[in-house]
């Protein structure tokens, strides 16, 4: 083989190693575009879920509060605190459920990239 030949392969692998690299680059990019665009709107989604909950809450509490305010104000409190709790706890549970079931960042470039080195091997 002639030194020119063994200089073209070599630019030839370079040139196939830097295109696969900025491929792997783009799909990364766009894993975190995915990834941040999706935490934003659930994000949103949950700020004006919780605000919303909230204030109806706050509302539908006093509005209990002054309807039994003359008979029974200590069980309509103690029962709305409860409640309060016990939604509390299960929108926690929710939440940490969901989390859980999110799919990995960068779950398509990981595998993209297992493919690479299982086809180098």
């Amino acid at each position: 083989m002639s030194t020119e030949h063994i200089l073209s392969s070599l630019k030839k692998l370079g040139s196939t190693a830097i295109e696969l690299i900025q491929t792997r680059l783009e799909l990364f990019s766009s894993d975190i575009q995915v990834g941040w665009q999706r935490l934003l709107s659930v994000l949103v989604m949950v700020i004006v879920a919780l605000f919303s909950l909230l204030f109806g809450l706050v509302l539908l509490s006093i509005l209990m509060v002054v309807l039994y305010w003359d008979t029974h104000r200590v069980l309509v409190l103690s029962l709305l605190a409860g409640s309060f709790l016990v939604i509390g706890m299960a929108l926690a549970l929710l939440v940490r459920q969901q989390m859980n079931a999110m799919p990995r960042l960068f779950e398509a470039s990981l595998a993209e990239l297992n493919k690479d080195r299982d086809h180098l091997a």
